[in-house]
């Protein structure tokens, strides 16, 4: 990589409409963020690391999902719970510059 550092970024994995997605954050950037659909069922843990494979990402050497739990109404305690799953990425293009 000719003494440079990967950037990291955060792929962020969450549930709408029984549907889950996968997706990496690109902060401070106009690219459409790289997104990956699945179906109904959770995605396992081959299932997510294939995905960031596809959108052309792999988690950093010792990065572990970590899981949040959200709402979805903002402010209402009675409001549907939202999981988001979060790992630090880096990109491959990157790492084998």
């Amino acid at each position: 990589m000719n003494g440079q550092t990967a950037r990291e970024f955060t792929a962020q994995m969450s549930v709408r409409d029984g549907r889950w997605r996968l997706y990496v954050v690109l902060l401070n950037t106009s690219e459409r963020w790289p997104e990956h659909r699945f179906g109904r069922a959770v995605p396992t843990f081959t299932d997510r690391t294939d995905a960031l494979s596809v959108l052309g990402f792999e988690p950093v050497p010792g990065a572990e999902w970590t899981w949040t739990e959200d709402s979805e109404t903002p402010d209402n305690p009675a409001s549907a719970v939202v999981l988001i799953a979060a790992i630090r990425v880096r990109s491959w293009s990157e790492v084998s510059a």
